[in-house]
Formats: C-alpha cells, sequence, structure tokens
C-alpha cells in the first residue's frame, strides 16, 4: 500500500533537538485528527527514539538524525528515526527492560516505553554504520 502522505526531516544531534524532532513528527500527524492521547504516545515514542539516536547511536560526537514519517488511508502511521552513528551490537538485548549502555543516569527502558505506546516497534542496526527504529501506530479515522 502507498502512503497517502509523507514527510522528511533531519538535524544535527543536539540533544536540544530532541523537542523539534518530536514537535515536527507530532504536526505532520495531526492530519489524522488524532485524540490527545494518541498523539502523546507517538511524541513519547519518537521522543525516546531520537534520544536513543543522540545518546546511544552519536555518543560523544556529532551526526545527523534523520526522521521520515508516512500515513496510510487506513490511518496507519510509520515514523522511521534513523542514525548513522555505532549501530548496537545485540539489538535484542538492547531492547531489554533496564539495559543501558548510557550509564547511571539512564534507565533503560527507552524501547520498552516506545513498545507501549506503539502497535509496532522494529530496529535494525549494523555496527560502525547506524541504527533504524521504525514506530508504526494505527490511529482510529473518524467518520
Amino acid at each position: 500500500m502507498k502512503p497517502v502522505n509523507e514527510a522528511q526531516v533531519s538535524f544535527i544531534s543536539n540533544s536540544v533537538n530532541e523537542s523539534f524532532g518530536r514537535a515536527a513528527v507530532a504536526a505532520f500527524l495531526a492530519q489524522l485528527d488524532p485524540t490527545v492521547a494518541d498523539l502523546s504516545d507517538m511524541r513519547t515514542a519518537v521522543s525516546e527514539a531520537v534520544t536513543n539516536a543522540i545518546v546511544h547511536g552519536y555518543r560523544e560526537k556529532r551526526g545527523t538524525v534523520y526522521i521520515s514519517v508516512k500515513i496510510f488511508e487506513d490511518g496507519k502511521a510509520v515514523v522511521r528515526v534513523r542514525d548513522k552513528g555505532c549501530g548496537i551490537p545485540d539489538v535484542k538485548k538492547a531492547m531489554e527492560p533496564l539495559f543501558t549502555t548510557g550509564g547511571e543516569e539512564r534507565a533503560g527502558l527507552g524501547f520498552a516505553v516506545m513498545q507501549s505506546f506503539c502497535d509496532s516497534v522494529r530496529v535494525s542496526s549494523t555496527v560502525g554504520r547506524g541504527t533504524s527504529v521504525t514506530l508504526t501506530k494505527r490511529f482510529e479515522r473518524k467518520a
């Protein structure tokens, strides 16, 4: 199925830009006329994915975070957050709740939060080449 609308945005991996990524996706998804709760869920999931790209993907260096958003006729939204950072050696392990490589200040709940707010979360990663997180959520279409 082809998307009925799509958008792309990219920005430097400064932590202050996390809110921009979250807001850009929310503004684009607003055309689906979502409930406040559904929109809030996606904002939170995107925030976690962008934060992971900035904090874990690029660690102490700068890079670019890429976001694409696609909307389908049936109300499904697909958000892809991608980086070209260090990659994840063991995706399955990284997705376990409480696992973190970010030290004591990180809770290790990012993927668990994304999974709780989305219909599906898919992660693909290659060490040295980056990570892609795909968030899918179906929004109820109003008559």
